[in-house]
């Protein structure tokens, strides 16, 4: 004689999946909040070196070249921020990670030219130190202008797999 034992209460479960949709959208929304801050940013930066530009031929001082270098300095900043922009959009498009480091290694050239471009000597206390910086500044290139070539390369090589891989589905 068999008897039905009662079954003990289910324990409710967690439903993980729904917690990882609710952060998914939690997170889309976080990155566009992050996307719209770089427009914002942006926008002010194209009105302040407009207002720095009209400033600086209303006073003379257009023809200064710390002045220009300024101005320099102030625009490859705006790209930093479109470079930025332009990361914050490939993640919330899902981009594939290939596209996402090559937009962080040029925000990193950018940004390093800025630097050299803006680089002063007699800001530091000794030579020594700006030597120093230079050379760092050097490593530091160089070593972006080595990784950008890396992923050319991969990128390439990925182009011309898939390219080989469609001709053979073709015959």
């Amino acid at each position: 004689m068999a008897t039905d034992l009662p079954r003990p209460p289910e324990k409710p479960s967690l439903d993980l999946d729904r917690g990882v949709e609710l952060t998914e959208v939690v997170m889309q929304a976080i990155e566009f909040v992050a996307a719209v801050v770089m427009v914002f940013l942006f926008a002010v930066g194209v009105l302040d070196l407009g207002m720095q530009i009209a400033g600086a031929v209303g006073n003379g001082d257009i023809t200064d070249p710390l002045v220009v270098v300024g101005f320099i300095d102030t625009a490859l900043l705006l790209f930093i921020i479109v470079e930025v922009y332009q990361t914050v959009l490939a993640y919330a498009q899902k981009s594939k990670t290939t596209e996402i480091v090559r937009i962080v290694l040029y925000t990193g050239v950018i940004a390093m030219v800025r630097k050299i471009i803006v680089f002063r000597t007699d800001v530091y206390p000794s030579k020594t130190e700006a030597l120093l910086t230079a050379g760092a500044y050097t490593v530091v290139l160089l070593g972006l202008g080595v990784l950008l070539y890396i992923e050319r390369t991969a990128a390439q090589k990925e182009l011309a797999s898939e390219e080989g891989d469609e001709s053979d589905d073709s015959d």
